[in-house]
């Protein structure tokens, strides 16, 4: 695909044809559940745990996890129950998400809303409350970011809504760090650099998969508005940036030098399967297998991470 292509969002003539489902059956609790993306939520505690435990010193307190990862993970289905709410119509022109609650009718907007606004409020509480200022700003400033600036605005009109977008998902590792230290230090900034870089690359991949599902819904992604190649060639200096982030763990003292052996050679394979895109006959299989790798990257050097924090 030309990277110098240029966008072009669907004519209302498009956007008409495209069939909504009429309400089915009412909703129950699996769609209450589903509407927060379990999975995100899943992955970005993970990441609020590590960062919990880094700042730990083997000094765990236990409440305070607990309360903190409960908090982050009410402010993060807070957050997706919005973007589900304000993305319901635009869900509808995408095979992968018009079988959504929302889009489907089993759950009424005026719910939702309400549901995004109750999880909201609770998670916020809960992170000012049991885990401190620091961290309930950073769950304040994530969910804006995701709401605000993310789903309401650039998603909908600018290529830089995955980058600017990666600031809301590198906050769960910030909030469980700030919660047990209270300030803000080089181990908070490599948290969140950490996920900051992690994000475009591993969202591009998935834009690559889906460009035509994207280009239908009029969503301005960097693969639709540039073109493919254009966007592997985006992605490589995230990953470059990304391989000092180990280094720079193990540097400072914050990880050890197994961590720091094991996300090293991650994120060196993760740029190998990057580079290798360039030669790739089929982009969307490619791409697919970078989705899949960045999966596993995140989850692999986050494990390493607990397991090897040098305190």
């Amino acid at each position: 695909m030309d990277s110098h292509m240029s966008y072009q969002a669907p004519s209302d003539s498009a956007a008409i044809s495209v069939s909504q489902t009429p309400p089915s059956e009412s909703g129950t609790w699996r769609d209450f559940i589903n509407i927060t993306k379990p999975g995100i939520i899943r992955s970005n505690l993970i990441a609020a745990f590590a960062g919990f435990w880094l700042a730990s010193h083997w000094d765990f307190q236990y409440g305070k996890m607990i309360m903190t990862l409960l908090g982050t993970a009410l402010v993060m289905a807070s957050s997706c129950v919005f973007n589900n709410y304000f993305d319901r119509e635009l869900d509808l022109k995408m095979e992968r998400t018009r079988e959504r609650s929302l889009p489907t009718g089993r759950l009424k907007p005026r719910v939702v809303l309400w549901y995004a606004i109750t999880l909201g409020v609770l998670g916020i509480g809960i992170l000012f409350i049991f885990s401190g200022v620091l961290a309930g700003i950073f769950g304040v400033l994530g969910a804006f970011v995701y709401v605000v600036i993310y789903t309401l605005w650039l998603k909908r009109s600018s290529t830089w809504s995955t980058s600017v977008g990666g600031i809301s998902g590198a906050m769960p590792p910030v909030i469980g760090y700030v919660a047990v230290t209270g300030t803000v230090d080089m181990a908070a900034w490599l948290l969140f650099a950490m996920l900051f870089l992690w994000q475009p690359p591993h969202f591009w991949a998935l834009g690559i998969r889906r460009v035509e599902e994207y280009r239908a819904a009029g969503y301005p992604l960097l693969p639709v508005v540039k073109g493919i190649r254009r966007t592997k060639f985006q992605m490589i200096p995230y990953l470059i940036v990304l391989i000092m982030v180990p280094i720079l763990m193990y540097t400072y003292g914050y990880a050890g030098i197994y961590y720091m052996v094991i996300s090293l050679a991650l994120s060196v394979m993760w740029l190998y399967l990057a580079l290798k895109g360039f030669r790739a006959k089929d982009d969307e299989v490619w791409a697919k297998k970078v989705f899949l790798f960045s999966i596993n990257y995140l989850t692999l050097s986050l494990i390493a991470m607990i397991i090897n924090t040098t305190f």
